[in-house]
């Protein structure tokens, strides 16, 4: 592919853009919770767009169009349950969450609420392994996921500029560590909030304008059923059991890091229902534009409009992108896809930088250290994490890639059982949590390796069930929960904000 000028200088415009707003907001970061949670100071907007843009990546604007390609409205199934999982997670899991995690003595990452939710002062022992296996988790989970994004905005750059790989990758790393590491939270919120926007605005505009190039929806429909009529047809091709694993996704939601820090970072409850209503309304909107962008491509390029058809299925955005637009629109459109990408690959590394920080390196080697010193250790973090994601992204056929199929499983049967029960049942023990996380976390990866054996069930299901079991049954075998810590859950059961005080307090 050509050298494209206009392309190149909007993705400069944009790329310059990211960083200046990390330089700006690394004024503004002066402690550890300031870096990796923003000081919970953001509004429903950026909450709700910098959730959704994290939360979306590449699958929205890459994956999502080329599966509907491939397939046709058989995958629709899949976006229904992502956006039924992210509705009942702003709805149930949010102003708990958020509550608790600033009455437990202000927790400020996810191993942090864990350990601070269940401590006890004659569990010690268990209280420190929770936080290292949730830690260890979260780490092993994101370095690898990190790893694919980096690949994914390597072969963007590589695709439309035409440049080596390598440099490719070196690029997207530098650019999404220059913001993180400057502004940390702050930053990521802000950019993904920018993200957000321009991929929304992308998935709106591409698919409207390809279904006027093809004459209108009727000739579009018409010409999805000249090469297929199974593309039109949501049950073609599937089973009981694929249905319930593609809906299953959204089970996914309420164990995602990135996601849930940004409920613990809002500015207060008030601002959840909004959040929530803005959140799902770019969601729905977002994955609709996805679905129009893969079904109009099969009338496009499978119908002739385009006289061929793709090599790659999920460059279905960029070609139309780059057909249908002159060359200024098309470098934002394709800077859409670049925002996918790092929208959820600085979000990766800010929530792995803050486990190594609060998680390992204050709750571990040095509980005492200042502000400034966490913040700078947050800061190393970010580059440690980035360095191993870009070295194991180095070889863009690497196998480490193939964990990211089962890592939105992963943290979703790991972690959200977890977070639920946390934040519903006061009978929940640190033995029944670390049962939890290790159960669901171990069934993923033992159930990938077996499938096809299974009955194609996605693997997140059985992680969640029995991660949801092992922490009834350990719970119930342990003895009680110590009074202080069922009373603080009654507390934050009834607990109200009181503005002259700027606390919570009880409603009676």
């Amino acid at each position: 592919m050509d050298l494209d000028i206009p392309t190149l200088i909007t993705f400069i415009i944009y790329i310059v853009g990211m960083v200046i707003i990390g330089i700006i907001f690394y004024r503004t970061t002066s402690t550890l919770s300031d870096y990796v949670l923003g000081g919970r100071r953001l509004n429903s907007w950026v909450a709700a767009l910098s959730a959704g843009a994290s939360d979306m990546s590449a699958f929205m604007i890459l994956g999502l169009p080329g599966a509907v390609y491939l397939s046709g409205m058989s995958e629709m199934w899949l976006p229904i349950g992502l956006t039924i999982g992210a509705y009942l997670n702003w709805q149930f899991l949010a102003k708990r969450l958020r509550r608790y995690t600033e009455i437990a003595r202000n927790a400020i990452t996810l191993p942090d609420f864990l350990d601070k939710r269940f401590r006890d002062e004659t569990m010690i022992v268990q209280t420190k392994i929770l936080r290292i296996v949730s830690a260890f988790f979260i780490l092993l989970f994101f370095t690898f996921y990190t790893s694919s994004g980096l690949v994914g905005g390597a072969t963007l750059f590589a695709s439309t500029f035409g440049w080596e790989y390598h440099t490719a990758l070196w690029i997207g790393a530098i650019v999404v560590i220059s913001y993180t590491f400057l502004g940390g939270f702050l930053a990521v919120s802000y950019t993904d909030f920018i993200q957000g926007i321009l991929m929304f605005s992308g998935l709106i505009i591409v698919p409207i304008v390809a279904v006027i190039e093809m004459g209108g929806w009727d000739s579009t429909v018409s010409s999805i059923a000249n090469v297929n009529p199974v593309y039109l047809d949501a049950f073609a091709g599937t089973s009981a059991i694929a249905i319930i694993s593609l809906l299953a996704w959204g089970l996914g939601y309420f164990g995602q890091p990135h996601i849930i820090t940004r409920f613990m970072a809002i500015r207060s409850e008030k601002d959840i229902p909004a959040a929530r209503f803005i959140g799902i309304t770019w969601m729905t909107f977002g994955l609709l534009g996805a679905v129009f962008v893969g079904l109009v491509g099969i009338a496009y390029f499978e119908g002739g409009g385009a006289g061929s058809s793709l090599a790659d299925e999920e460059t279905v955005f960029i070609f139309f992108s780059q057909v249908l637009f002159n060359p200024w629109v098309a470098g934002i459109l394709l800077a859409a896809i670049l925002a996918a990408i790092m929208s959820t690959i600085d979000s990766q590394l800010l929530v792995s930088s803050s486990a190594l920080t609060e998680d390992f390196y204050r709750g571990f080697l040095k509980p005492n250290a200042s502000a400034a010193e966490l913040v700078w250790i947050g800061r190393a973090g970010v580059i440690v994490i980035a360095l191993i994601a870009t070295f194991l992204a180095y070889d863009p056929e690497s196998t480490v890639l193939e964990l990211v199929e089962y890592a939105w499983a992963g943290f979703g049967a790991a972690f959200g059982p977890v977070m639920l029960f946390s934040v519903f049942w006061r009978r929940m023990t640190a033995w029944g949590a670390i049962a939890g996380i290790a159960t669901g976390g171990l069934t993923v990866i033992v159930w990938n390796f077996f499938e096809g054996g299974f009955f194609d069930l996605y693997e997140i299901v059985p992680g969640f069930v029995l991660g949801s079991l092992a922490i009834i049954i350990v719970s119930l075998l342990n003895q009680r929960p110590a009074d202080h810590i069922l009373e603080e859950f009654d507390f934050v059961e009834n607990a109200t904000y009181d503005e002259e005080k700027k606390k919570y307090v009880r409603k009676d």
